[in-house]
């Protein structure tokens, strides 16, 4: 059996301090997931992310709260985890804008960043 190289992982802007305030619990889950998404593996907890191709997210539910860590694979050999937050929304399962907003941002520095490498 080939050896498979263990991915890079990445926090981009504020998402390893958002993490690191989740209570402990979730950030071992969310670590675990993250272990195997560097591992080249799918986690239960896995998504896509709605409207965002490419992006995916990881969902954690603690205390009747919910936790995302949002990542993305598929920019060079790296996992970049682009936002980690409690979702706050009592609007449903709708992510709120501003938290897509704020993915979308971080996507796009990726983005220019791996262009520029």
């Amino acid at each position: 059996m080939p050896e498979h190289k263990k991915r890079e992982l990445k926090f981009i802007g504020s998402a390893l301090k958002d993490l690191k305030q989740f209570p402990g619990k979730v950030k071992r889950e969310v670590g675990f997931d993250l272990d195997m998404v560097q591992n080249g593996e799918t986690p239960a907890s896995a998504k896509p992310l709605t409207g965002l191709s490419g992006v995916m997210e990881l969902v954690e539910r603690y205390s009747r709260d919910t936790y995302r860590a949002v990542y993305v694979t598929h920019i060079g050999s790296v996992v970049y985890v682009l936002h980690c937050f409690k979702k706050k929304s009592k609007q449903g399962i709708k992510t709120p804008k501003g938290e897509i907003d704020l993915i979308r941002q971080r996507l796009q520095q990726v983005q220019e960043e791996s262009k520029r490498s």
